[in-house]
């Protein structure tokens, strides 16, 4: 059986992946600091800086990431003085004048979001998981990502009407069109894009942990057994132990030795590399912003 390798490696990403070799990866899938989000891990970006500290990041990102690849991002604005930020849409926008094509949104729906109440708008209830190529021709497993068919299928494709077995057009004028007897004797279905997953509730000893489950679904769409994942913010290492546990390679980059140390320790066997490249993102030496899960 082939030997997978995990690798926790410490320091800044941006430093860090100029030493790597280019084309080097299949996945980038990660969630960076969120502006002015966990400042007394982190230390904070301003949002206003947000893009400008990203993309020099996201440039190297770009360059190890093979032209098959695929880059996913989570990533929530924040709202501020009554209104949303827009710092995630600028990003979005620069992102792509920076050669990335913006292919997917996907929307992670947390199932479990705590209550709460705001004079102008309502809890939060998800986070985008934003979908980046280098063209438009990627590897993508659908077929490893189906789910059930559900129990409207069993009534539903029983008894079929004349305009269930053609190819049906929506009588709106949508461009939109169905064919029901093609799921005849199927017991899954494609998912859509939005994911419903729990967020994170055991104690993984990190202020901004995510579900092993989101990593692990995008890891089983666009890669196979034996390729590289890369987590650029990796946290505690929930993206590496969902690759590992996958039979894939990968690297994960964090800035705070604390938590190189718990992803190394959680991820079994792992080859663990510490790398000095600077202690924190934000302006203050003494402080930073969140990481990845």
């Amino acid at each position: 059986m082939r030997e997978i390798r995990t690798e926790i490696q410490h320091g800044d990403c941006l430093e860090i992946l100029r030493e790597h070799h280019g084309s080097a990866f299949d996945l980038i899938v990660t969630s960076p600091p969120y502006a002015d989000r966990r400042k007394n891990t982190y230390g904070g970006i301003a949002p206003e800086k947000y893009v400008e500290w990203f993309l020099p990041r996201s440039e190297q990102f770009l360059r190890v990431l093979k032209p098959t690849g695929t880059f996913i991002l989570n990533i929530k604005e924040k709202a501020e003085d009554g209104e949303r930020h827009t710092f995630v849409l600028e990003l979005i926008l620069a992102l792509r004048k920076q050669g990335w094509l913006w292919t997917e949104e996907f929307i992670w729906h947390k199932k479990n979001c705590y209550p709460g109440k705001w004079p102008n708008r309502f809890r939060d209830a998800w986070e985008r998981c934003l979908q980046f190529n280098k063209s438009r021709h990627f590897k993508m497993n659908q077929k490893a990502v189906m789910v059930p068919m559900g129990d409207w299928a069993e009534a539903r494709l029983k008894s079929l009407g004349r305009n269930d077995i053609i190819r049906f057009d929506s009588q709106v004028g949508s461009g939109f069109g169905k064919n029901i007897a093609n799921w005849i004797g199927r017991d899954k279905a494609y998912p859509t894009n939005v994911l419903h997953l729990a967020t994170e509730c055991g104690n993984k000893n990190h202020s901004a942990a995510f579900p092993q489950e989101l990593p692990e679904w995008f890891i089983k769409l666009f890669t196979d057994e034996g390729d590289w994942v890369l987590d650029p913010f990796a946290g505690s290492g929930t993206t590496c132990k969902a690759a590992h546990e996958l039979r894939r390679n990968s690297i994960g980059i964090e800035i705070i030795r604390q938590y190189c140390e718990i992803a190394s320790a959680d991820i079994a066997p792992a080859e663990y590399q510490l790398l000095e490249k600077g202690p924190r993102y934000g302006k203050n030496n003494g402080k930073r912003n969140k990481s990845l899960h």
